[in-house]
Formats: C-alpha cells, structure tokens, sequence
C-alpha cells in the first residue's frame, strides 16, 4: 500500500482544481509535507490555504490564473521555499493536539446549553 505522505513529500506543488470542495483536507495534507498549494477558491479551501502564505487561490475554473500562479511558485526558489515554509506553519495550525480540544469544547458548550434549554437526550 502506498502512503500518500510519501508522494506527497516529493512534490513541488499541489494542484487542486475543484469546483467545490467542503473542507479541502488534501490541501491540508500537501501543506503538511511542505508542498504549496494552488487551488480553486471554492469552499473551505480558502480556510485551509492561505492565500500568499501557504498557497495561490484562483476563482473556479480560472485555468490561466491557476497556470500563473503555479508558474510564480516554481519560477523562484526563493519563493518556492517561502511557500512551502508557509504550507508547514499554516498546517501546523490544524494540528489534532490543537483542533481536539477546540472540538470537545464546542460539543461540552452545545451539551450544556442544550441541558439549560431543558433539551433532553434521546433514549436509544
């Protein structure tokens, strides 16, 4: 079986073209192996990919914006290293140590306003 971390690592650029994208969780795995991203700005892409700092976003189906901004990221580098240090500082953000506890957080806030409503849990 092949690890997509290992592909992923020898990469210079991802390249995501979708026209709609709900989190963008494997522009978030190419960051995390220090790969930039260039992607369509659809979704919660630009949520994940900041834009001039870990990766370019590009309107849908802009194809010569997306070749552009692929050409800026490998055409220097300079710029090239600056991305890719960026993908790892941006990733390094939606760490599981940093995001859990945001995630329990939530859930133990909605449990107890939901218990102050007199919200009752269903029996199964």
């Amino acid at each position: 079986m092949t690890e997509p971390e290992s592909i992923l690592a020898n990469c210079d650029l991802f390249v995501l073209t979708s026209e709609t994208e709900s989190f963008g969780l494997a522009s978030l795995e190419a960051m995390a192996c220090g790969v930039p991203v260039v992607s369509t700005n659809t979704g919660g892409t630009p949520e994940v990919v900041e834009e001039g700092v870990s990766g370019l976003l590009s309107p849908v189906g802009d194809v010569a914006q997306m070749t552009a901004n692929a050409l800026r990221i490998l055409g220097d580098p300079a710029v090239h290293v600056r991305y890719a240090e960026g993908a790892l500082q941006i990733a390094a953000k939606f760490d599981l140590i940093r995001i859990l506890p945001l995630y329990e957080n939530l859930y133990t806030e909605v449990v107890e306003r939901m218990k102050a409503n007199g919200v009752h849990q269903r029996s199964r």
